[in-house]
């Protein structure tokens, strides 16, 4: 997390302050409608987060702007018509935020502040993108099922919520002994894995799928009809209690928040399994840092953690204000999900000849990084995604991940922004062949002209140059793009000379769709990659001829990979080399030959004997052969001797590699486990024998844990490679 926020300054006279606060009251209110009552947002939660955040600083720098009706006040909404109004028996309060790890530092110190430099501990938990509930049970019994409302009054869901498989209507353990009245404070929620089902459905009958399942989860739960309720798969995670009474003689004293939630397991109330107690501010920070490298590994969507003082006595000294308790702070991830204008859908084709549209957007901040393209997929994915040029709409970039569009604005409709359907084109925006399905039954439309089409040449260069290619440093998207306008195809790019280099300049593209990039003037960015400005070679022309000269002698596999065969990847690249040890003998081979090496199969088979059927193929590898690149493995002594000894150390073993190793790199360490005759798995089971952990290693080496697995580390591993097993134990 950063400290990067923007900083809010007072404005420079009361009547600004007061016009602005009255704009950003009116926008907060619109908002919150939008959002607590009719579940369809209008703005980003970042946007409305900013706002509310605005609000509070124009009140703290002009405080005759603050009273009990100003909407930085209020919890949530008003309870929705056509339910049953019911009054909490015990508020429903909101929590405030924090952004920075700065923020969350002071308000750890107000807090022990007030309890007299005391270092309470905390109760951290996912915050989970859902819909607060408010479940009441009477001696044991579900009675009522209610929303948060406006904090004091919600709406009556209880049919709704009996069909809620987890939530008990009725706790567990024996009568007589649970609480007289409880209220259970919980959030309802859609899992990741049953909202996508449920947008394949809809997709499947042709409806428009739902952007997102916090909408989706407080829409089911606010249906009339509790049958639709019943069929959403909707869960709860309890989080908190409202009133508690006991009979006398049965009351139990909880010292602590968590011990209530011991006691909703015990009653069968479901609880999260992340939650955590920590001593202190740095055991909080602590698992801060490490749900946000593994939130997309959740069940749920979450957007931040909620800090608790555990201790009960020590809420009550803490107190709350009219919106939220002092004794807790949400503190929020950055923001994932934004809305923007979708101003264009273009169509770009990659390597493989696959014609892709994407969207062109305002360009927007989201997860860190400014987004203006996303790849929209095929022409089926834009219908069912309900888009039109000039929508608004839902833009995601969850972590790293490739930015997705989920969907429209439904609620900015009638915003009077022109809009208009998108039409896949007919012919290939790069070299104008009309564009046809691979096979019969595809929805994924290609350009057939594989040989010569600008972007397929274009994004076969790049493969070659691909780590996992021959791994060429110097011919990468900006390079493979300008090489491009003077190879045909890449049957001269081993042949390359300076004088053909230098003239040569290109269009900078996305890597992903293959989209043009644009300066902020709206121009089209232009590279000449390999000369500087006074005409003479760049240091990268030079180094690209370099590294192209090594690439003649390196490894078969890589040859094989950079051949852009259909359906060839490093593994199956890496058994045929093993086996057949150069490309003459795979040349050689029948279709039944080449499907029965281990890992290949039929399908890879049919596809390199297809290749090799292709003048222009067979002139690309006489021309690397020519220009000196070797199709062999030194020493291999022909089909069949499998490149790697049978008595190798590691033979028989299954070893999956994760986090950084000081002396490998991750190819590294798996060709060295392939060449001490060991597997190099990509994922943990229990079937893996060993698990290599390193540096910032993730899930993995959690998942090894569990599964009771061997962990090792870089020197236990060295160990292994070396044929010195027993080193190799307990070196973790």
């Amino acid at each position: 997390m950063g400290d990067d926020l923007p900083v809010i300054t007072k404005l420079p006279d009361l009547d600004a302050a007061h016009a602005r606060w009255a704009e950003l009251r009116d926008l907060v209110e619109a908002d919150q409608r939008a959002y607590y009552e009719e579940d369809a947002p209008l703005v980003s939660d970042a946007e409305y987060d900013a706002r509310l955040r605005e609000m509070t600083a124009l009140e703290e720098a002009h405080p005759e702007l603050a009273s009990q009706d100003s909407p930085t006040q209020r919890v949530g909404g008003a309870a929705a018509d056509g339910f049953a109004k019911v009054t909490h028996l015990e508020p429903m309060l909101s929590l405030d935020n924090v952004f920075s790890l700065a923020e969350l530092e002071e308000w750890d110190a107000r807090v022990r502040k007030s309890l007299d430099d005391e270092r309470p501990p905390y109760l951290s938990e996912l915050k989970i993108d859902g819909l607060a509930i408010c479940l009441t049970y009477r001696e044991g019994r579900l009675v009522r099922g209610a929303t948060r409302g406006d904090g004091r009054v919600g709406e009556d869901v209880t049919a709704n919520v009996l069909t809620i498989e987890g939530i008990p209507h009725r706790l567990a353990g024996p009568v007589g002994s649970h609480p007289h009245l409880l209220e259970v404070r919980g959030e309802v929620f859609l899992a990741v894995k049953d909202f996508e089902a449920l947008n394949r459905e809809l997709v499947a009958r042709g409806e428009k799928p739902y952007a997102n399942p916090r909408n989706t989860a407080a829409g089911s739960l606010r249906q009339k009809d509790s049958t639709i309720t019943a069929g959403r798969r909707l869960q709860m995670y309890a989080h908190g209690v409202g009133a508690l009474q006991w009979e006398a003689g049965q009351h139990v004293e909880l010292e602590r928040q968590s011990d209530a939630y011991a006691l909703f397991q015990r009653w069968g109330v479901p609880i999260s399994p992340h939650n955590r107690v920590v001593p202190d501010l740095g055991g909080a920070i602590a698992m801060i840092k490490d749900i946000g490298e593994h939130r997309h590994d959740m069940e749920h969507e979450l957007d931040g953690i909620v800090i608790k003082v555990d201790n009960l006595a020590e809420q009550r000294r803490l107190g709350v204000t009219s919106r939220a308790p002092r004794w807790a702070i949400a503190v929020k991830y950055p923001p994932e999900e934004v809305h923007t204008r979708l101003l264009d859908i273009a169509v770009g084709v990659g390597r493989t000849g696959r014609a892709t549209p994407y969207a062109v957007m305002e360009p927007v901040l989201v997860a860190g990084s400014v987004v203006r393209q996303a790849t929209l997929h095929n022409q089926e994915v834009v219908r069912a995604k309900g888009v039109c040029i000039g929508d608004e709409v839902v833009l995601r970039k969850a972590g790293d991940v490739i930015p997705e569009i989920l969907g429209p604005v439904t609620a900015a409709y009638d915003d009077g922004y022109p809009r208009r359907d998108f039409v896949m084109p007919a012919d290939c925006p790069e070299c104008g062949t009309p564009l046809r399905p691979m096979k019969e039954g595809d929805i994924d439309l290609r350009c057939p002209n594989a040989r010569s089409c600008p972007a397929q040449v274009r994004g076969r260069l790049e493969h070659i140059g691909s780590r996992n290619g021959l791994d060429v440093e110097g011919l990468g998207e900006v390079s493979a793009a300008a090489l491009a306008t003077i190879l045909p195809t890449e049957a001269g790019l081993f042949a390359l000379s300076m004088e053909q280099l230098l003239p040569v300049r290109a269009v900078v593209r996305d890597a992903e769709t293959g989209a043009p990039q644009y300066d902020e003037e709206g121009g089209q960015v232009w590279r000449a990659p390999f000369r500087k400005l006074d005409g003479e070679p760049s240091a990268q022309a030079g180094k690209l001829l370099g590294e192209l000269e090594r690439a003649k002698t390196k490894d078969l596999w890589r040859l094989l990979v950079s051949l852009n065969i259909r359906h060839v990847g490093p593994v199956a690249a890496r058994a045929l080399a093993d086996w057949f040890g150069s490309l003459a003998a795979m040349r050689a081979a029948s279709v039944e030959d080449l499907a029965a090496v281990e890992g290949v199969g039929a399908t890879i088979a049919e596809s390199i004997t297809a290749w090799f059927s292709e003048d222009w193929h067979v002139e690309i590898v006489e021309r690397w052969t020519a220009a000196g690149v070797r199709f062999a493995t030194p020493g291999h002594p022909g089909p069949g001797a499998v490149g790697v000894a049978d008595d190798g150390p590691l033979t028989g073993l299954t070893l999956v590699v994760t986090g950084s190793l000081e002396g490998f790199t991750r190819d590294g360490a798996r060709e060295a486990i392939i060449a001490a005759g060991g597997k190099a798995a990509g994922s943990v089971s229990k079937k893996t024998d060993y698990v290599v952990v390193g540096e910032n290693a993730g899930s993995k080496a959690a998942k090894a844990e569990a599964l009771g697995l061997q962990i090792i580390d870089e020197a236990g591993f060295r160990a292994l490679l070396a044929g010195r097993p027993g080193e190799a134990d307990g070196a973790h």
